[in-house]
């Protein structure tokens, strides 16, 4: 790819070549481009759509005095250069505001903590005033639950946030620092299939599959989650409860809704027409697929019982998750909830349906070609515009952070090498890296933390792009270490977080076993020869994390784990409990339950079981 459409290419971040996990050099092709700018909204079909696409961006780029973002020291009063002058003003988040005029020089009044916007000539730049780096926390250490999973199979259904309290109170009571879980972004209750967390509807809203109601039954099943009958319980539940609200919470409803304004009336609205229409907004008839348009409006109108009830459950949803961030500050954790965010949004929910000017559409978000997955993944995930998102001036962003960091004392950041590229699947082509803006981004994180007192993590997994790891560690956010993958365990650095593994990986025994190599050889992802050669390998690992750790078993890793340099030490319930099978297969969706598998014990039990108290003593015996 050579001339215009390379150039044009590299205007739009578009990454011309990159080195998959599997070492082979794989470079953009023509198609792929064009579909990626299609994507972006960029005129380029045919030569002369390129050149003056092209054209245009040079144009506008040259016409702007400053920057489009600019990220500067929390505190300081920034001395900038704008290539002309003119009349300038600054708007601070609080509603402050400066102004003044400049000919070749623009000194700037002291800028507290945000993102602020200036504007000089007509043009605006925004101005994300953050901490150099965030503090590193204490070391400590805390346990990864699925709380989906969190009710034994005598109880059933699907376990809630009065769960959750309850695992956190007895945890926290054991000195763990924090109780992680998968996100729990608002999903699709009009589709009990759509169970994967990391395939949300809204991430700046919650899940309400998981609001705890008194007057719901018990549904003993079995070792998996039965989602549809819980949902519709438990949705049926909270209607005979919003029915009888008494008149306190209901005013106490009315000054939240009202605080939360146009946005939480724009998800009500997508939520009220999915019990309508479907669960994703691509399927609805035309005139509902816009916010804005005159039917939603109406529909608004008519339907305003069914608009509040979704409000209210928000509002509830919200309520338990304080109860809950509250039980941890009682229990003295360092950190309460450890909250994860999803790396992209479902393209039929409501987030992309509210705002679909932020998102490409006809692309996915997905990881190039690995051992497992040779033609590469595509999570059906859609990307946001790196334009949109700075023309915005981020806020989209910092809103999605601040959702989460309002109830979690520390929040990953699922798959943060989309922070600096992300991996874009168009549908007729394959996929290529599309370049993020991130400093910016990577601001606008230390700001929301810093906000909250908050501690980050970001997933630094997978195809790492160089540069990145120091990026984080600059500013103060925790990377992953895994024991799995990266065995050595005195030669980790100290600003990260280490496990043994993840939600996407299989757990201690089965790791040891191969049972994902199994699970992926019945599906046929990988054949009988290359199967055999991933058990030889994953022997040798096996072998080696022994050697190091002293021994095979979860005690022996959990104190490994403990003796690290790293900060924060996470382990999960599975291994604890000795679990034979992973949470989620990554390239499955119906073919391995994921998202599925009961834990064991119920959640009032889990600090009771005597392998989370040997684990808490080993951490205990290692200054954690």
């Amino acid at each position: 790819m050579t001339g215009t459409l390379a150039a044009l290419c590299r205007a739009a971040g578009i990454v011309p070549r990159y080195r998959d996990q599997t070492g082979v050099e794989r470079p953009t092709s023509p198609e792929t481009a064009r579909a990626l700018l299609a994507a972006m909204g960029v005129a380029a079909a045919t030569d002369r759509e390129t050149g003056e696409s092209l054209a245009e961006r040079r144009a506008e780029e040259a016409a702007r005095p400053l920057p489009a973002w600019i990220v500067l020291e929390e505190g300081s009063a920034p001395h900038l250069a704008p290539s002309s002058g003119g009349d300038w003003r600054v708007d601070l988040e609080d509603g402050t505001t400066h102004e003044g005029r400049c000919a070749e020089e623009l000194q700037l009044p002291p800028l507290p903590l945000g993102l602020h916007r200036l504007t000089l000539a007509g043009h605006e730049t925004t101005l994300l005033s953050a901490p150099s780096a965030l503090p590193l926390p204490p070391r400590g250490w805390g346990v990864m639950l699925p709380l989906y999973g969190l009710r034994d199979a005598a109880t059933g259904g699907l376990a809630d946030y009065a769960d959750l309290r309850a695992a956190v109170a007895g945890i926290g009571a054991l000195g763990a620092g924090f109780v992680g879980i998968n996100p729990i972004h608002a999903g699709f209750p009009e589709d009990p299939a759509a169970i994967s967390p990391y395939s949300p509807s809204s991430r700046r809203r919650f899940n309400v599959a998981h609001i705890a109601c008194a007057g719901e039954a018990a549904a003993p099943g079995g070792p998996l989650v039965d989602y549809p009958p819980a949902i519709a319980a438990r949705l049926a539940c909270l209607r005979a409860d919003f029915a009888r609200i008494d008149a306190g919470e209901r005013a106490a409803f009315a000054a939240w809704r009202a605080a939360e304004g146009p946005a939480l009336e724009h998800f009500a609205t997508h939520q009220a027409l999915s019990e309508r229409h479907g669960p994703y907004w691509t399927d609805w008839p035309a005139a509902f697929r816009a916010p804005d348009s005159p039917d939603v409006a109406r529909f608004a109108a008519r339907e305003a019982d069914a608009l509040s009830f979704q409000a209210w459950l928000q509002f509830r949803a919200e309520a338990q998750l304080g109860a809950v961030r509250e039980t941890a500050r009682a229990a003295g954790m360092a950190h309460g909830l450890y909250l994860d965010l999803a790396v992209g949004t479902h393209p039929g929910g409501a987030e992309t349906w509210a705002d679909p000017a932020l998102f490409a559409r006809g692309v996915s978000l997905g990881a190039p070609p690995d051992a497992f997955a040779p033609q590469g993944q595509s999570w059906s995930l859609a990307p946001m515009l790196p334009a949109a998102l700075a023309n915005r001036g981020f806020r989209p962003l910092a809103e999605i952070l601040r959702a989460q960091l309002r109830f979690a004392g520390l929040l990953r950041i699922d798959h943060i090498l989309g922070f600096d590229r992300a991996f874009w699947v168009p549908e007729t082509a394959p996929g290529a890296y599309v370049t993020m803006p991130k400093a910016a981004m990577l601001a606008v994180a230390r700001i929301e933390a810093a906000r909250a007192g908050a501690v980050i993590v970001g997933e630094d997994l997978g195809n790492i792009p160089e540069g990145l790891q120091a990026d984080l560690a600059a500013s103060g956010l925790l990377g992953c270490r895994l024991a799995m993958f990266t065995p050595e365990a005195t030669a980790w650095p100290e600003a990260v977080l280490a496990s043994f593994g993840t939600h996407d990986l299989p757990p201690l025994r089965a790791w040891r076993q191969g049972g994902d190599i199994d699970w992926h050889a019945r599906l046929g992802h990988v054949d009988a020869e290359k199967a055999a050669a991933l058990h030889s390998a994953r022997a040798a690992e096996a072998r080696e994390l022994a050697r190091r750790a002293g021994g095979a078993e979860a005690d022996a890793v959990h104190r490994y784990l403990a003796g690290s340099p790293a900060r924060l030490v996470a382990l999960q319930i599975e291994d604890m409990l000795g679990a034979t099978e992973q949470a989620n297969l990554p390239g499955t969706v119906n073919s391995h339950p994921n998202w599925r598998r009961r834990i064991g014990p119920g959640a009032r039990d889990l600090a009771e079981t005597e392998a989370l108290r040997r684990a808490a003593g080993l951490m205990r015996a290692a200054g954690r």
